[in-house]
């Protein structure tokens, strides 16, 4: 009991919301998800997403803030605490976070560079081809950038629960959705005409967006959009990373969890869809296309420089406002990700936050400046499964997002779904009286549905399915 009373928490659910919001609202869902809906045929991608968000993604999120809250364990103890024989799984889920940490660090160094650049009227230089390439192969500029950027989440995170995450949550969320709707219905106010007399407008991009393009659609091409999709959800809502089991432990008794579930589907969702609508609009006015091809590190911090220097005067100030969103976001994400890795330290050694905060830093610190390395000094290339090759920060994410966390998530629904079933999530979030939504569909996904859709992902990530054309 005096471990249950010493435990910090959120101040309620909002706190909680923003948090996992926050989280889950990161590079991902900026870099990643207009890209998949461009590839994908609009609105096609856009449709499958909801439907996955509305049953994996409430499953998947409904199971792990249950595990935390009603464990009170990270996400590295949490599942030992349910069964002794799948602590293998905590394992797993501390991994992942461990190893995002390091490599996202160096990526948000790669945002402040940019938001640094536009702030000091550099968008000009930030725009010439060969600026991206120049900066990441530097040898000492993107590792002060990248630790400055593991300061700043470090310092939050080392505030504790109330004070550093939900306080920074509470501030940074609000102005982070408020500057993300401005830029996406200033993106659709675009207008640009090409050389040969071509006109394009942000509308005719938002038609691109959300339209369903079914030309050239084939059975393998829609299993190929339904995979990314489910990819992108591990991205999007923040599962299989142990931030939802860390988060889910600090969330009070009392709090009405289905409830606040529901809210971090909508806001995310939300925000995933506006991100797009930010993007699209104007990557399509000014390069057509073609320019909706790039996706990543090239979509944004290569195709959209061009895109706010091609605006001419009021692209400084969209690119500040960019970049600052993007700084936000990042920092939201990297939060959550450390948060993870120190809750886990804290259990398992018995360490008070700040010991937990520096160790968990100090060596993410040092992973991410070899990260940074590996595009100059130690550089090289290697071909992964999936048919891309990746230096050093590509194997990590691989390594991370397409084999453990799919992993995780697989043996996290064996557990609740056949071990000890799903009424140990379901008791959880009816505590207190509250009734639980969607309770049918829970136990169909938990047992059925999502581990066949975690292992058609294993396969598609090992390049298995490749045998079969899909």
């Amino acid at each position: 009991m005096n471990k249950k009373k010493k435990r910090s928490s959120f101040t309620g659910s909002i706190g909680f919301v923003l948090a996992a919001a926050g989280s889950a609202v990161g590079l991902g869902n900026i870099w990643r998800f207009p890209y998949l809906a461009a590839k994908n045929g609009g609105g096609i991608f856009l449709l499958t997403y909801l439907i996955l968000v509305l049953t994996f993604g409430f499953t998947m999120l409904t199971t792990e803030v249950g595990i935390g809250r009603k464990t009170r364990q990270s996400p590295l103890t949490a599942y030992r605490f349910i069964h002794p024989k799948w602590g293998f799984i905590g394992l797993f889920a501390c991994l992942v976070p461990s190893i995002i940490l390091p490599y996202y660090a160096a990526i948000g160094g790669w945002v402040l560079k940019y938001l640094t650049a536009f702030v000091t009227m550099q968008g000009s230089a930030a725009a010439a081809d060969g600026y991206f390439t120049g900066f990441i192969t530097a040898q000492y500029a993107p590792i002060v950038f990248g630790l400055l950027f593991m300061l700043m989440t470090s310092a939050c995170v080392y505030m504790g629960v109330d004070k550093g995450i939900e306080g920074i949550s509470k501030i940074l969320m609000p102005i982070l959705l408020v500057l993300v709707i401005g830029i996406a219905l200033f993106s659709l106010t675009l207008t640009h005409t090409d050389e040969d007399g071509t006109v394009r407008t942000g509308l005719q991009g938002l038609a691109v967006y959300v339209i369903p393009n079914f030309s050239g659609m084939t059975i393998s091409k829609l299993f190929g959009v339904f995979i990314d999709a489910l990819g992108q959800l591990f991205y999007s809502i923040s599962v299989a990373m142990g931030i939802m089991v860390a988060y889910g432990s600090y969330v009070p008794k009392d709090a009405k969890m289905s409830s606040s579930i529901n809210q971090i589907e909508l806001f995310d969702t939300g925000v995933a869809f506006i991100a797009g609508m930010m993007i699209i609009p104007a990557v399509f006015t000014f390069m057509g296309s073609e320019g909706l091809a790039a996706s990543g590190p090239s979509l944004m911090f290569v195709s959209l420089p061009k895109v706010f220097e091609a605006m001419g005067g009021v692209g400084t100030i969209v690119g500040i406002v960019f970049f600052l969103v993007v700084t936000f976001a990042a920092l939201t994400s990297c939060i959550s990700i450390l948060e993870a890795v120190v809750s886990s330290f804290m259990d398992q050694f018995k360490m008070s936050r700040k010991k937990a905060t520096i160790l968990a830093s100090i060596l993410a610190a040092i992973i991410s400046v070899i990260v940074c390395l590996g595009y100059n000094v130690l550089y090289f290339e290697v071909t992964l499964p999936n048919g891309s090759v990746a230096q050093i920060l590509d194997i990590m994410d691989y390594i991370s997002n397409n084999l453990f966390m799919p992993l995780v998530a697989l043996f996290t629904c064996i557990l609740i779904g056949w071990v000890v079933g799903p009424n140990y999530v379901i008791d959880e979030v009816e505590h207190g009286g509250h009734k639980m939504g969607r309770k049918t569909l829970y136990i169909v996904m938990v047992r059925f549905i999502a581990p066949i859709l975690l292992t058609l992902l294993l396969l598609r990530s090992t390049g298995l399915l490749a045998v079969f054309g899909l």
